[in-house]
């Protein structure tokens, strides 16, 4: 293989139970598959949480949810991110529960659905008073199942934010609360309230998604300790297609942004921006080489990267590990996202469909 990625359904099963335990009885879990479960495998990873008791999974597209349904997966199937019209029958037919992110959309709905409240974000939501939106959830057509909302800086202690979020989602409960019609489920958190321990914004219902594949986000300011351990689930890998000695000076790779300040041996590995390697690893990244960390030298190509394996016995065939741990050395999607001036969703989410998925237990 030129590169692939092996996914650990033990650590997948692992970060599942560390979430499980956190929350206790307070709160059920709604694991967030979306975007092909950060490139895990949405299929694969949906199956090994269910054979963990999962009842929810998220998704952001009917077409998402489609593809899990079609393979088997019976859990609920809430579809956060789209309710367009086109999609709606689809809803119905593969036993999708819709987000409703507007009050006129209400009148659309045909099944029991989760209503998202935008408390801050400036996103998807509705922004309408408490009285409002319950007026309207009582004129529609399908009873409301869920209240929702999404944090935009619950990693960050620096902020008022998240607490000016909870409280203006507290509104819209508090109305439902006051006329008698609680929904059956509340959820605002994603994986960091769960793990730094934010229980006043769990609901009944939390939405770990980065935990699930072994990441948790630093807190900013005067965070408290996390109390979730998780490990990342990922390893992905290259396999070497050259090496090759070059002469002091000689220039690497597309417009010749490394020049060779003494002689060296290279390897080119068969995965570049196109499987997901970040462009902007050019010149500063590294991966893992027997053990050893070595550089990226030179630009990364479309489906070619360039290594410094001076330091190495390197030959053709070999693997490098692009992602993972090897020998006592690490690199996980956060330190890739400090060398690439990104975030580490991005990174995982960046990895191509055309990189292998490989399952190991």
């Amino acid at each position: 293989m030129r590169s692939w990625v092996e996914v650990s359904r033990a650590r997948i099963r692992e970060n599942y139970q560390a979430v499980r335990r956190v929350v206790s009885g307070a709160a059920q879990i709604m694991a967030v598959v979306k975007a092909d479960a950060y490139r895990h495998g949405a299929v694969e990873i949906s199956r090994v949480l269910e054979s963990e008791g999962v009842k929810w999974l998220a998704v952001s597209s009917v077409a998402e949810g489609m593809a899990l349904r079609q393979a088997g997966i019976g859990a609920r199937i809430l579809v956060m991110a789209d309710f367009l019209p086109e999609d709606r029958a689809a809803l119905e037919t593969f036993r999708l529960t819709p987000v409703v992110h507007s009050l006129e959309d209400l009148a659309q709905v045909r099944a029991p659905y989760h209503l998202k409240i935008d408390s801050g974000m400036g996103r998807l939501g509705t922004r309408a008073a408490p009285e409002e939106i319950l007026r309207a959830v009582r004129a529609a057509p399908a009873p409301l199942e869920g209240l929702m909302t999404h944090f935009a800086s619950s990693a960050n202690y620096e902020s008022s934010q998240t607490d000016e979020q909870i409280a203006r989602f507290e509104a819209v409960l508090a109305a439902f609360r006051a006329h008698g019609a609680p929904p059956d489920y509340v959820h605002l958190s994603s994986t960091i309230p769960v793990a730094y321990g934010r229980a006043e914004a769990w609901g009944n219902l939390v939405r770990p998604g980065h935990a699930i594949y072994g990441y948790v986000s630093p807190g900013r300011g005067p965070a408290p300790a996390a109390v979730l351990r998780v490990k990342p689930a990922l390893t992905w890998k290259a396999t070497v297609l050259s090496v090759k000695d070059i002469e002091a000076g000689a220039l690497i790779g597309y417009g010749g942004i490394h020049r060779a300040a003494r002689p060296m041996r290279i390897a080119i590995l068969a995965a570049g921006y196109a499987d997901g390697i970040p462009h902007r690893l050019s010149n500063r990244g590294k991966v893992i080489a027997q053990g050893k960390l070595v550089p990226i030298v030179g630009a990364v190509s479309m489906d070619l990267t360039t290594i410094d394996a001076t330091e190495t016995s390197l030959c053709a065939g070999d693997a490098v590990t692009l992602l993972g741990s090897e020998g006592g050395v690490s690199i996980d999607a956060q330190q890739i996202a400090r060398w690439a001036g990104t975030i580490s969703y991005s990174v995982l989410c960046g990895i191509h469909a055309r990189v292998t998925r490989v399952y190991v237990d």
